[in-house]
């Protein structure tokens, strides 16, 4: 849930990066950090698990207008995606506003990502928000390895297994590389400030 602080007149928001143990939630995330500069405010702090780690940071996204004259803060992070960080999964996504889902597209991550899909859609029903209103875009990550020879998923397999039911929008990414990560950003910053717009207007008429 975003928070307003009519003093600074400013609105914090957060979106997590979600998905299975080594997809490139991080890469992303470093990759945003490292591209981004003007925009990031704050050094990146890392919470490291064994073999996991959780990341995060404070972004302002610039261009993108202001809601009820206040600008907006909008705070990454990612998830540790081992199964046996559940907890930490739902302690992080505690007032999320918009979530990216990174999926792998290598053929052996196939099974992972569809575990962690479900995983958060149950994470977030404990919460009592639905995976189908949350701002949410799927990110196809690591395209780039079907040119080294490794088996990679297609695109319409992707879509058809992880977002068939979902329709939401998707991006394919290479994180390592920056290609198409931005798009990803772009996407997910847009989808959940309309929300929060749509929210504050609610609210306004209630």
């Amino acid at each position: 849930m975003a928070v307003i602080n009519l003093k600074n007149r400013q609105i914090e928001c957060k979106l997590v990066f979600y998905g299975p143990g080594r997809s490139g939630k991080t890469t992303n995330l470093e990759y945003i950090h490292k591209a981004f500069k003007r925009q990031v405010t704050g050094k990146m702090i890392s919470i490291d698990t064994e073999g996991d780690r959780t990341l995060f940071f404070d972004f302002l996204p610039l261009g993108l207008g202001k809601i009820k004259g206040c600008d907006v803060k909008v705070q990454l992070y990612t998830v540790p995606g081992q199964v046996k960080y559940k907890a930490t999964r739902q302690l992080v996504l505690k007032g999320v506003d918009g979530i990216v889902f990174v999926a792998d597209s290598l053929s052996i991550r196939r099974e992972k990502n569809m575990v962690s899909l479900k995983d958060l859609h149950e994470n977030l029903l404990k919460m009592g928000l639905s995976i189908r209103k949350i701002p949410l875009v799927l990110q196809y990550n690591k395209r780039d390895l079907e040119k080294k020879g490794l088996p990679v998923m297609s695109l319409k397999k992707m879509e058809h297994e992880l977002n068939r039911q979902l329709k939401v929008p998707s991006s394919s990414a290479s994180a390592l590389s920056g290609q198409g990560v931005g798009n990803t950003l772009n996407q997910i910053l847009k989808l959940t400030l309309q929300s929060l717009q749509n929210e504050f207007k609610w609210a306004q008429k209630s």
